[in-house]
């Protein structure tokens, strides 16, 4: 990527995504893949007077944890790993997408991202934002060349404008909208292919998600009730999770809970996730994507979820700010695109036809 949008990006994850202050420690964890963007974080938040602290892992470092560490490891919180959390002021996620491990077993995976859960948890509890270096591999899966990845990821965050800011705040407002009317709903019905399901939002509170957490973002979402999901959806758009593909998935819900599930390619990667505790098999987020400057898959959650036109359905762990109150050591998004003839229905009055919004 340009040396210039790199340096834009540096400064959006600091001034606007986690807001950094003089005095402030920010913990920055990524693979060396993206280094150009660490060393103009790096640089970026020491200029704001705030500490920067970098964890660095080598590209596949974490499937090679998942394969050859002891079962006890699979099982060990050290205490550093929290401590270190719970030091910071807020953190900084950055995604280098890689190619998908087909050798790994989901259920090491699983094991461990259930060891990890306290720090999760206490995460949350932090400023923090997630976002994306682009690199050969991610612009391969998303059927691009190099450079024309690197233009649609900056383009998605709107580093290519002259003040990415600003434009932000245009998604922030015309999401305030949406939620002006979603927070009158009562029940939710998604219709799709292969999809029927319904969902009460009685009483939750929706989230306004303008780049802060995320980077890019461009969507609203809530924690339906837990007991609520009834009927069945499918999953059309293929995503990675835990290092492995899955595509294909089918989900039936009773009373709130998944009691059938399905996926054309890496069943055993979602059986395993399903399996991970209780709460792995209910729902802790209802998103509605509205980013329409995203409108081709890339098989990167972090971008897909936002595509206006499609709504992502998380089994696992709820965002406590949207009163959900589900609790699992997993949050998996899932997407539907409803742009080829789906719909989303507010008690019964058509909110989203055919991926575009009615209001």
């Amino acid at each position: 990527m340009h040396p210039d949008l790199v340096q834009k990006h540096a400064e959006l994850l600091a001034d606007y995504c986690v807001r950094a202050q003089a005095g402030e420690r920010v913990l920055v964890q990524t693979s060396t893949l993206a280094l150009p963007l660490v060393e103009a974080l790096h640089n970026t938040l020491l200029a704001r007077g705030a500490m920067p602290l970098l964890r660095l892992e080598y590209p596949g470092q974490l499937e090679d944890f998942y394969r050859r560490a002891s079962d006890a490891l699979l099982d060990t919180l050290h205490p550093l790993q929290l401590q270190e959390i719970e030091s910071v002021d807020a953190t900084i996620r950055i995604q280098t997408p890689t190619a998908p491990a087909a050798d790994l077993d989901p259920s090491r995976a699983a094991r461990y991202t259930k060891t990890l859960a306290p720090v999760a948890r206490a995460r949350a509890q932090k400023r923090w934002n997630l976002t994306l270096y682009p690199t050969p591999y991610g612009a391969q899966a998303a059927g691009m060349t190099l450079e024309a990845y690197e233009a649609f990821v900056a383009a998605a965050m709107f580093l290519d404008t002259p003040d990415p800011v600003a434009k932000w705040g245009e998604v922030r407002e015309m999401q305030a909208r949406l939620i002006e009317r979603l927070e009158r709903a009562d029940e939710v019905r998604i219709l799709g292919p292969e999809t029927d399901l319904r969902l009460s939002v009685k009483g939750r509170s929706w989230a306004n998600s303008d780049g802060k957490r995320n980077m890019p973002s461009g969507e609203v979402f809530t924690g339906p009730l837990e007991d609520s999901a009834e009927g069945h959806i499918y999953y059309g758009l293929p995503t990675t999770y835990q290092g492995r593909e899955v595509s294909g998935i089918r989900l039936r819900f009773e009373r709130g809970r998944v009691v059938d599930a399905r996926a054309e390619v890496g069943e055993d990667v979602l059986q395993a996730a399903l399996e991970a505790d209780p709460g792995a098999r209910f729902l802790g987020e209802l998103g509605i994507g509205s980013n329409y400057g995203i409108q081709q898959a890339s098989k990167n959650i972090l971008f897909d979820e936002k595509i206006g036109g499609t709504v992502h359905l998380a089994v696992g762990r709820s965002y406590p700010e949207t009163g959900g109150r589900n609790e699992s050591a997993i949050h998996w998004d899932m997407i539907s695109d409803l742009r080829g003839g789906g719909q989303i229905l507010l008690d019964g009055e058509v909110f989203q036809q055919d991926g575009r919004f009615l209001i």
